[in-house]
């Protein structure tokens, strides 16, 4: 069983910008495609970004321009670049693949207020 581990969340003004990171356990990081996922208080999980195998991403509207999501399959580490943080963006962010096939971890808390 793959064990992701978050990091990177805080506390951010709107307009900031956080780096998240996802470390993955095993080797079949490389061999998968990945996604970020966040949970907004009262609200489902949803699907923020996504990443290919060869690096081809896709986003969620609402994130499209200010995300970045990227991969680094040596170090097993998955990340998502966040630039320009609204208030919305306020959630706990996961990843894992896009079947959701890992065990979730704990995520990471961003907080976008001023």
């Amino acid at each position: 069983q793959v064990h992701v581990v978050e990091s990177g969340g805080g506390l951010v003004q709107p307009g900031g910008s956080l780096r998240l990171s996802c470390a993955a356990s095993g080797s079949i990081f490389s061999f998968v495609p990945m996604a970020w996922y966040r949970q907004a208080p009262g609200n489902q999980r949803e699907l923020a970004a996504s990443i290919t195998i060869g690096g081809r991403s896709n986003y969620v509207d609402s994130v499209k321009g200010r995300f970045t999501i990227s991969r680094d399959n040596a170090k097993n580490t998955l990340y998502l670049q966040m630039n320009n943080l609204k208030p919305e963006d306020t959630a706990v962010y996961y990843c894992n693949t896009p079947n959701t096939n890992f065990r979730w971890g704990q995520g990471t808390q961003v907080t976008v207020s001023s």
